[in-house]
């Protein structure tokens, strides 16, 4: 008996096979942990700086309008590129330009009154920068590691990068609300100056040399492939209908000040889902086991706007850390099984346009969500913004996969595309 619980126990616990047989995959991660600590306190000080400055809800969730035509033209151009050029070279260009436009937001901080609309105007450059550069970085995983290893290597990726995202936020919110904004951009600047370094020390990852060049056509051969794939296709639009429907964050502000009334414990609020998603990934080893990825996609994201529901209606900030945490380990889990759907079936000429059509679905979502929240808030309340945001996910999510009712039988064991890239990847 205590054999078997043993066994069972050594199912649920990460895998390190991918940190152990992979230099360039350990920069990754370890670059990956450091942008996101220093991001993550960026996102805290960020929209409370707008929020201190406006006082309006909708003048922070705006900046979810600002960002979106960029990432939109740029995150399909950057997959395009990714395809095509140096993805080393790509992460580190993008990660300079990234440091320039901290550094503009953290002089501003110094100005006797800040200026709003440089905050916007750099949060739409640093969306550009972004969409540039994480094509490069999403399609470089498949790359360094073997293809039996991916499931592992997305769950271990995940949860180094969440470390990031736990402390960050914790972190922000202690330093915005002690010595105030400047602070946290420093930090911020910080994290991304090392992350950059991190980059420099990767092997060159040059694409093939009868890659197709960034353009029109390249980016709708891109388009193309994904919605001939319904597998992919729903993928894209669970995370978006969940994500729009139920994100929360950019009430966080409003909802621990004016009605849990801890605007000392602000960062808890933004560290909770963090705290969700590393326990998902610290026992995720079960998850090698699951091979209709599709429906615990599906399952997943119904759980993550269930409990956000939940969440709104919290009496104490504590009940509200408790389901942000299930709405984040619902979403990790989610999460997981798209980015393993993603590597193990993509052909890797393919990647980077590819991997620019997966940001857009899990950057606009959340940005729209973002708008969707601030104006909900506004016109009906904090609560009742959250609370209908979980039920309408529940419901999206639901019709999303009565739609593509392929999605729900995939099976990573048959899928064509799956099977045909675990060969070519044995083979070579």
């Amino acid at each position: 008996m205590a054999s078997s619980v043993r066994e069972r126990l050594g199912r649920l616990r990460v895998d390190l096979t991918p940190w152990r047989g992979s230099r360039d995959f350990r920069i990754l991660v370890v670059s990956g942990s450091v942008f996101f600590l220093g991001g993550m306190v960026g996102y805290v000080a960020l929209p409370y700086q707008l929020y201190q400055l406006t006082g309006s809800n909708f003048a922070v969730g705006a900046m979810g309008l600002v960002t979106i035509a960029p990432l939109v033209v740029f995150g399909l151009y950057g997959g395009a590129l990714a395809d095509h050029v140096d993805r080393r070279k790509l992460l580190v260009g993008t990660g300079v330009a990234q440091v320039l436009i901290c550094a503009a937001l953290l002089g501003n901080t110094l100005l006797a009154s800040p200026r709003v609309w440089l905050i916007y105007v750099c949060g739409g450059l640093n969306a550009i920068a972004s969409s540039l550069q994480r094509p490069s970085r999403e399609a470089l995983l498949p790359r360094v590691v073997k293809h039996a290893e991916i499931p592992a290597a997305v769950a271990l990726s995940s949860l180094t990068m969440q470390i990031g995202q736990l402390a960050g936020p914790a972190l922000g919110g202690v330093l915005v609300g002690s010595v105030g904004v400047t602070w946290a951009f420093a930090v911020e600047l910080t994290g991304l100056v090392v992350a950059t370094g991190l980059y420099l020390r990767l092997r060159s990852y040059k694409t093939s040399e009868h890659s197709t060049p960034p353009s029109l056509r390249a980016i709708g051969g891109g388009i193309v492939y994904a919605f001939r794939r319904k597998d992919l296709l729903a993928t894209y639009l669970v995370d978006m209908v969940g994500m729009f429907l139920a994100m929360p964050i950019v009430l966080f502000p409003a909802f621990a000040t004016e009605i849990l009334q801890q605007p000392k414990l602000l960062g808890l609020l933004y560290s909770a889902e963090a705290i969700g998603a590393m326990v998902a990934s610290l026992t995720s080893g079960w998850a090698k086991h699951v091979h209709h990825q599709g429906r615990a996609v599906v399952l997943a994201t119904m759980t993550w706007g269930a409990a956000v529901g939940v969440a709104g209606l919290a009496p104490d900030i504590w009940f509200a850390i408790a389901f942000f945490a299930v709405a984040g380990a619902a979403d990790m889990v989610s999460v997981l099984f798209r980015s393993v759907i993603w590597n193990q079936t993509i052909p890797d000429e393919m990647r980077g346009r590819l991997a620019g059509i997966e940001m857009l679905g899990y950057s606009l979502g959340p940005l729209g969500g973002q708008a969707r929240s601030g104006i909900v808030a506004d016109l009906t309340g904090v609560r009742t913004a959250i609370v209908s945001g979980g039920i309408l996910c529940v419901a999206g999510v639901i019709g999303t996969a009565v739609w593509l009712r392929e999605f729900w039988q995939y099976d990573s064991r048959t899928d064509e595309h799956a099977v045909r890239e675990r060969e070519l990847r044995t083979a070579g």
